[in-house]
């Protein structure tokens, strides 16, 4: 027979309706759009990122300069090239309200402005004015919430440095908000000339320098790009145009999307358990017309590809739903996304999200569907038995497995190049089949047991018929361990996951971490500063270090980009300081340090994890350019860093005489009880208005927001797992509905009661829910612990309330499944069910 008549055998059967796929069109269906609206909400992000890149950069492009101004000949050539051109600095400072008790202060992130500001969008002010009018005569505007933490009204006068200015209005908007990255302090505008006589941008200190320029139309951003670091490839300009405006947030919107893509995956393998379930359950109800169609000469090529069609046809019609979707519902929902977004979003329909979630639902659907499928085979036309399919071999014929095995190497891979982050696939596929084969194991030993169990439950004829039903031939328990304990165990994990990272920053800041970061200590000013924290006997300890940033340009006379990529070290500016001698409690693992009052060529000491990381060793040069100047060192020796302290850490450290002439200032870390820590704040502000505290604990509270943030998401998206394995659950208890009926019958006729039976079935749920949150338990810590110490390397202890949590959801997710499905069951009478399965 040829695959002609395997389609019309297909076509005929399909006439039937969806009766048995409705659980599988639907764990199809969810899975694929999951992963396509996930993947709509980041390309919308990406096309609204791309669209309005001008705007977020503050221009067609902008050259940044670190610690100082551009020189007269850097700022005539980028004249020449634009059609208007606007100077922003930005730097962090002291805002602060003097009072008779001390007055109030908070940490913010000043952004300087001159009268071209800004190019593209528009500045928002409460109440409304022109920015102009709000920045005149010493004027300032800033965030509503400094504004309040401060206690500040327009009209009222703050201090920056050593210089008063009046509050005009507050910031509402900021057009080129996004484009800076993180930020630890709110937002303050002033003009730049009104910095004169603050003290804050003396030499030396940290701040940052951005020409925004607009070119004229046509221009050639690459050969703008290439000319500009062509020209001052030696200076530390950094280049940025128009299509990265902001490059932290696109990067940041990157990954988020393709994590909750990989969680999503895993929501689409718990309903491939469910699609594997229902196709099983279909097939087995076909048995007798397999034998039929055997008998009358069907091959097995032809029955396989008869089911294969239905099957497929099936799943493409789950893809298709779920492709609808997963578009629709982000256009559905664009208004609530757009306000919670702090970017522009352009939503629409993105076909690159959608066919990356039909491809795979397509191999999800091939593989969860083949070992089923590749069971036809198996029936024999003498075979008219209900259970000949539950009888096969465990494994299907060799080139079904080597199919299999296939399918899932190029699904893995296929999500590896989605996603971009392989690492981070790899170990989601690993967890996913890790739990899987956990699953899979306890389900048998869950039936094991069971069965072990059922003879010790005489004179409890409920406990022995719900044992005996969870050890009997049929697979309820298998799918139901499948499908609630995958979906339970990711959401576990990311409950571990959640709880430690939450854990470990409670824990390990009071006994670790500094209470402040100064910074921008001047050289002349060191001297006052130690007085007064090292005067004040609330404070246990203070380390100082001279303090410059550098930008890493080339490594062994190579462009640092073409070496080490896009490694964190090389990207953006790093902290670089000078010593004599190894810092306290320096650990160098490789080489030596150089000898006291060194004065020959640079050398520098790099931090060992980075340096093994980039590829760089012992005897390797880098070059750092410091203020416009190339500093080329050696690399003599490589040492432990512990950024996880929260205390002073430098990539790089280099020998006193390398760095001579450089102007820097000095950045101090104070450790103190946390009740002196508002005095040791007024006392530094008072006497030394220039220098910048950064609260470390508001710091890691800010840190701590964004992975709220971060979590929040993913669970939304291990919700829609656990929704798919619920939908799972449903199909399982479903499909038993018949088998039910057939058991309540017998059972009412030997004269049990429906209070009893009801019973039984309660607890066989109950028992099935627990098994399968104590799987996930195992498989959530297990994965949990993995991601800890491996990928987010700090300590893991299991958080064993939230574990409790995936044991009550798992007992009630099975109770409200299977009793949804036993009231008809029990209801049934048993003379009309036991004649019709005569």
């Amino acid at each position: 027979m040829s695959l002609a008549t395997a389609a019309t055998f297909a076509r005929r059967e399909l006439r039937g309706g969806l009766k048995g796929f409705r659980i599988f069109l639907a764990c199809l269906a969810l899975g694929v759009a999951a992963i396509a609206g996930v993947g709509s909400v980041r390309s919308a992000i990406q096309t609204g990122l791309e669209d309005q890149g001008a705007v977020l950069l503050g221009g067609d492009a902008q050259a940044q300069f670190t610690y100082r101004f551009a020189t007269e000949e850097e700022r005539a050539w980028l004249e020449s090239i634009s059609t208007e051109i606007s100077e922003v600095t930005d730097f962090r400072s002291m805002a602060v309200v003097p009072n008779d008790e001390g007055g109030a202060r908070a940490l913010t992130q000043v952004k300087s402005v001159d009268d071209a500001y800004p190019l593209l969008g528009e500045v928002v002010l409460a109440p409304e004015m022109p920015l102009a009018e709000a920045l005149a005569d010493d004027g300032a505007v800033m965030a509503p919430i400094l504004a309040d933490r401060l206690g500040l009204a327009p009209g009222d006068t703050f201090r920056l440095g050593d210089k008063d200015f009046t509050l005009r209005a507050t910031l509402e908007r900021e057009p080129d908000d996004a484009g800076g990255g993180f930020e630890l302090g709110p937002r303050t505008l002033v003009r730049t000339e009104a910095l004169e006589g603050t003290g804050l941008l003396s030499p030396g200190t940290l701040y940052e320098t951005e020409y925004r320029v607009t070119l004229p139309p046509g221009t050639d951003l690459d050969a703008v790009k290439a000319e500009a670091e062509a020209r001052y490839r030696d200076s530390g300009i950094r280049w940025r145009d128009s299509r990265n405006g902001a490059p932290g947030t696109a990067r940041f919107v990157d990954r988020l999307g393709a994590f909750l893509v990989l969680v999503g995956l895993s929501g689409l393998a718990v309903g491939g358990v469910g699609v594997s379930a229902a196709v099983r359950a279909y097939l087995a109800r076909k048995t007798s017309v397999i034998a039929t169609l055997r008998t009358l000469g069907a091959t097995r090529a032809t029955i396989f590809q008869t089911y294969f069609l239905q099957v497929g046809a099936l799943a493409l019609l789950g893809i298709a739903i779920g492709l609808v979707l997963g578009a629709a519902l982000p256009l559905l929902f664009a208004p609530l996304i757009s306000d919670a977004l702090p970017v522009p979003a352009l939503f629409g329909l993105h076909p690159a999200p959608l066919m990356e979630a039909a491809i795979y639902g397509v191999l999800t659907a091939l593989l969860f569907t083949l070992w089923p499928l590749a069971r036809t085979e198996e029936v024999r036309a003498a075979t008219l038995f209900r259970d000949a399919l539950g009888s096969a071999r465990l494994l299907p014929a060799p080139r079904y497995v080597a199919a299999t095995v296939v399918l899932l190497v190029l699904l893995v891979g296929i999500a590896m190049a989605f996603s971009g982050a392989w690492d981070l696939t790899l170990w989601t596929a690993g967890g996913i089949l890790g739990s899987l084969i956990i699953l899979v194991a306890a389900a048998a030993g869950l039936r094991f047991l069971a069965r072990r169990a059922a003879p010790a439950a005489r004179g409890r004829p409920a406990w022995r018929w719900a044992l005996g039903a969870i050890g009997g031939p049929r697979e309820e328990a298998s799918s139901v361990v499948l499908s609630l304990g995958l979906g339970l165990a990711v959401l576990a994990a990311i409950g571990q996951i959640d709880g430690n990272l939450r854990s470990a920053i409670a824990r390990d800041l009071p006994e670790v971490a500094p209470s402040y970061f100064f910074v921008d200590i001047q050289k002349d000013q060191m001297p006052r500063f130690l007085e007064i924290v090292e005067g004040d006997p609330a404070v246990e300890k203070v380390q100082s270090a001279p303090m410059m940033r550098g930008v890493v340009t080339e490594i062994n006379g190579t462009p640092a980009t073409e070496v080490a990529g896009d490694h964190w070290v090389i990207r953006g500016d790093r902290g670089i300081t000078y010593a004599e001698t190894p810092p306290e409690d320096t650990r160098i693992t490789a080489g030596a340090w150089w000898p006291e009052n060194y004065d020959g060529p640079p050398q520098v000491s790099f931090a060992e994890e980075e340096a093994r990381e980039i590829g760089l060793d012992i005897g390797d040069e880098v070059t750092v350019n410091i203020l416009g100047r190339d500093i080329t060192a050696e690399i003599t020796s490589l040492r432990v860093v512990d950024f996880s302290t929260a205390g002073i850490g430098f990539v790089m450290v280099m020998n006193p005489s390398a760095l001579e002439g450089a102007p820097h200032t000095f950045i101090s870390t104070v450790y103190a009880d946390a009740s002196a820590e508002a005095g040791i704040l007024r006392d530094v502000a008072e006497a030394l208005p220039n220098v910048t505290a950064i609260g470390v604990r508001d710091a890691i509270d800010r840190v701590s927001e964004l992975l709220a943030g971060v979590a929040e998401a993913v669970r939304w998206g291990a919700a829609a797992t656990l929704v798919t394995g619920f939908l799972v659950l449903i199909g399982a208890a479903a499909a038993g509905e018949q088998a039910r009926t057939y058991e309540a019958a017998l059972l009412k006729t030997l004269g049990a009661g429906r209070r009893s039976i009801l019973v039984s079935f309660a607890l066989r749920s109950a028992l099935l829910g627990a098994g399968a949150g104590v799987v996930a338990i195992v498989a959530g810590v297990l994965g949990g612990w993995a991601v800890s110490v491996f990928v987010m390397e700090t300590s893991f202890t299991p958080v064993w309330s939230s574990a409790v949590g995936i044991v009550a959801g798992g007992v009630a997710a099975t109770l409200g499944a299977g009793l949804a499905f036993a009231w008809r069951p029990l209801s049934a009478r048993p003379a009309q069910v036991l004649r019709a399965r005569e």
